[in-house]
């Protein structure tokens, strides 16, 4: 299995990578409980804003977009985090996945994420993020996270769960529909499919 995130912040440092790269430890971490070694990996699109607008326009990839495209489509789960502009999702979040084969997410395991300045923007999960995903046809993860600037470093209170409950949680989630997803069936090579494709046309 391959755990892939993909980052939608524009600033360096970016509290939206914090937060992928928290709820990949936390996936990993859960999964490697059961068993499971998975590779992980980070996409920042702040690197590919040029390239995804030229996409957009011209019809073709550049190599490091299509590569990223790659990686998003043959992963066995994704963690996805966009910064709130405007109550919804970022418009390089959007723009991006925009680009992915409609088809490419179905079934796949997805969690959502996001972060905010202030918590009164938390329903973007819900309002934006979910039916994206859903229109998707991805298996989105129970519990989505939002953060904002005073959930870092807060444990929550006899109401709320704080920011790393609410992580550690949506993670074991996420480990568990990739851990229960069937294992993809490698694909034949040209020789192999060729030889069933002749048995296939023999009689008795």
């Amino acid at each position: 299995m391959k755990l892939i995130a993909v980052s939608a912040g524009l600033s360096t440092p970016s509290s939206t990578r914090l937060l992928a790269d928290r709820l990949i430890e936390s996936a990993r971490g859960e999964l490697a409980a059961q068993g499971h070694t998975v590779p992980t990996d980070v996409i920042e699109l702040r690197e590919l804003a040029r390239d995804v607008a030229n996409h957009l326009v011209t019809g073709f990839p550049p190599s490091r977009l299509a590569a990223a495209i790659d990686a998003v489509t043959a992963a066995d789960g994704l963690i996805v985090v966009t910064p709130v502009f405007t109550a919804s999702y970022s418009g390089l979040f959007k723009s991006f996945f925009d680009l992915i084969d409609p088809d490419a997410l179905t079934g796949k395991p997805v969690l959502t994420a996001a972060t905010g300045g202030t918590a009164r923007h938390s329903l973007v999960l819900e309002h934006a993020l979910r039916p994206l995903f859903a229109y998707l046809r991805a298996a989105v993860a129970p519990t989505a996270v939002y953060a904002a600037s005073e959930d870092w470093g807060s444990g929550g209170d006899e109401y709320t769960d704080g920011l790393p409950a609410r992580i550690r949680r949506a993670g074991g989630e996420l480990a568990a529909l990739m851990a229960a997803r069937p294992a993809r069936a490698e694909p034949e090579d040209d020789v192999t499919a060729l030889e069933r494709q002749l048995a296939d046309l023999r009689f008795d």
